[in-house]
């Protein structure tokens, strides 16, 4: 998830949760809160609480968020958002409590012989797989199975941002039954993440490894000769294996049931 990208969910993030963007730079932005949003991202629980208890005026936090570094002299104009930073992943998190499932539906034109036009279920499921050790990396997928005919398209999230949709089907349509039930669809998805994951080039777990070897010799060094192991022995070494064994972790974000023409 390059800058541009981080940049246009922020925009899109703020604009839908109703939080008045003041300016906007494309490479940063200023935002005031709303009370909701500022109570998911700022984590400032006793904040809120002495407001509500005392019945004071509420002031929700004013943001500025800088997505490129890059474009500006003065690093301390904002806070430097990206991805794998907190408050992305905080953004993340309120996004999912938000808006963990919806159904949308294309809005299409009236067609000129009066017929309605006819609508696809397509399953959407937004993905992010971490891979963990010494070091972190975060991959975003965004995945859609059509429930007609089973085709599964990636970067399904970026092919409806444009699109005009809204929450209710309008008069003009007619949306197909799915043949494939969502269910089975997202089992047909997470096999398919699976596959991504298992097909992926995992040369950085075997570094990992090779680096915990060689911090574990150290530890040893230092341990060289004596029989029984002291305890801060063994702390340092699960503290070892907690650092750089390679693990990998597999989340749903988000999803939806989309209604598209075809």
């Amino acid at each position: 998830m390059f800058a541009p990208q981080v940049h246009e969910y922020l925009r899109t993030f703020f604009h839908e949760t109703n939080c008045e963007i003041e300016s906007d730079e494309g490479y940063m932005l200023t935002v005031q809160l709303t009370i909701d949003i500022d109570k998911k991202i700022m984590n400032r629980p006793f904040y809120w609480q002495y407001i509500e208890t005392t019945g004071s005026p509420p002031n929700p936090a004013r943001l500025t968020l800088i997505t490129d570094r890059s474009k500006i002299d003065n690093p301390f104009m904002g806070e430097i958002i990206h991805f794998g930073s907190r408050r992305l992943n905080q953004i993340f998190k309120a996004t999912k409590e938000l808006g963990a499932f919806v159904q949308m539906y294309e809005k299409v034109q009236q067609a000129e012989n009066g017929n309605r036009s006819t609508l696809t279920p397509y399953l959407c499921v937004n993905y992010k797989i971490s891979y963990y050790c010494d070091q972190t990396k975060e991959k975003m997928y965004s995945l859609g199975i059509n429930l007609v005919n089973g085709n599964i398209h990636d970067d399904f999230h970026e092919s409806v941002c444009n699109l005009n949709l809204t929450n209710e089907p309008t008069e003009n349509i007619y949306c197909l039954p799915y043949i494939i039930k969502p269910h089975r669809g997202l089992e047909r998805l997470d096999e398919m993440i699976q596959s991504i994951v298992q097909n992926d080039d995992h040369s950085w777990a075997q570094e990992a490894k090779m680096r915990w070897e060689k911090e574990q010799e150290v530890l040893d060094y230092f341990y060289e000769g004596v029989e029984e192991k002291p305890e801060s022995y063994e702390i340092e070494k699960k503290a070892l294996e907690e650092r750089f064994n390679p693990r990998i972790k597999v989340e749903i974000i988000n999803g939806g049931l989309f209604y598209l023409k075809s």
